[in-house]
């Protein structure tokens, strides 16, 4: 087989040729905008051009005009009037039961009050004096309504509220937390202890309710102190049910430990009321009261009721309610098992 013979290169090869483009496309420069000239061109360039007011310089953004809208406008005023009308109702109607004004002034506490509270309701063996402080208002009447009591944070004597319910909620959560280190734990401890607080709490009212009816006691805010100083129990019962799983090793409040260390706080919790209460309800003469307190005497007979009534609620109430909130239980919940539960089925 032969190969075809092929020409030889040429001495030089042929000059390349770039295509030209046939249909010119035109790009526009991009530059920046001039600067402002005057005041009225500041605004040059800007995506809210003519939202801006001259207002003082208060910048408003446009989102499709919704702010500027009448609708939303309107819609805005209608929510407000309802909210407006949805509180003053909402007060109307608390009012009717209890003051606002009057919860107000026992939760203004400072965080040394509270202190020192906590040690005289747990130490009150030596404290002096139980009297509350007064003072006289800036008015120039010589009247009841002129005289006023101190606020807690102001006078250690005068009952709060704060106290109370943060001792509540404590020992809610310290009960179930000590029912599941005893191994005691099911989904329903928490929902009891707090049933079973609540209903304390709201039997001791509806008794205070009624002691104040027979005692012929109107004054609101005696009755609000009454309730308050019925929630200072649950700081004594939340001591007995510490100190005595820390003595008694998990065991619960049962045993000359728990027996003990409840004994203390019943009766330090009664000495504190019966000390406290007797200035509510027994006011007397003699004392440094100032004319015009509010805090008049009265009859002998109704003062024999109110020293019975001071001396059964001071002792066996409070010793039945805090023998019930620190009752607990050592051992743990019993597991059931599947063939346990149908043995059980089958054996009812």
């Amino acid at each position: 087989m032969q190969r075809a013979s092929y020409a030889p290169p040429p001495a030089h090869s042929p000059p390349l040729h770039h295509p030209v483009p046939q249909h010119v496309s035109t790009v526009p420069m991009m530059r920046s905008p001039p600067p402002p000239q005057s005041q009225s061109n500041s605004n040059y360039g800007s995506p809210y051009n003519g939202q801006m007011g001259g207002g003082g310089g208060t910048f408003a953004p446009a989102f499709g005009g919704f702010i500027n809208d009448p609708t939303a406008q309107m819609g805005y005023q209608v929510g407000k009037t309802a909210l407006n009308a949805g509180q003053e109702y909402m007060e109307q109607n608390i009012n009717r039961y209890v003051s606002i004004s009057a919860l107000k002034h026992y939760f203004n506490v400072s965080t040394p009050y509270v202190l020192r509270k906590l040690l005289l309701v747990l130490f009150p063996w030596r404290h002096k004096p139980w009297s509350r402080e007064q003072r006289p208002s800036h008015s120039t009447q010589a009247d009841a309504s002129n005289y006023y009591f101190l606020p807690p944070r102001d006078d250690i004597n005068s009952p709060d509220m704060y106290i109370p319910v943060m001792a509540f909620v404590t020992y809610i959560l310290l009960s179930t937390l000590l029912a599941g280190l005893r191994g005691a734990f099911h989904p329903e401890v928490m929902g009891l202890t707090a049933t079973t607080a609540f209903v304390v709490v709201l039997l001791e009212i509806l008794g205070l309710k009624f002691g104040t009816y027979v005692l012929s006691i109107s004054n609101d805010s005696q009755l609000l102190d009454l309730v308050a100083y019925s929630g200072y129990k649950f700081v004594g019962v939340i001591v007995t049910l510490v100190i005595s799983e820390i003595l008694n090793r998990g065991r619960g409040t049962g045993g000359w430990a728990g027996w003990t260390v409840f004994g203390y706080t019943f009766m330090a919790n009664a000495f504190f009321l019966l000390r406290s209460l007797k200035y509510v309800l027994l006011p007397d003469s003699s004392s440094a009261t100032p004319a015009g307190s509010g805090m008049h005497t009265v009859a002998r007979s109704q003062r024999n009721r109110r020293t019975q009534f001071l001396f059964i609620y001071s002792y066996i109430v409070q010793f039945v309610f805090m023998w019930i909130l620190s009752r607990q239980d050592g051992s743990p919940a019993p597991i059931k098992t599947a063939a346990g539960a149908a043995k059980g089925v089958v054996g009812g």
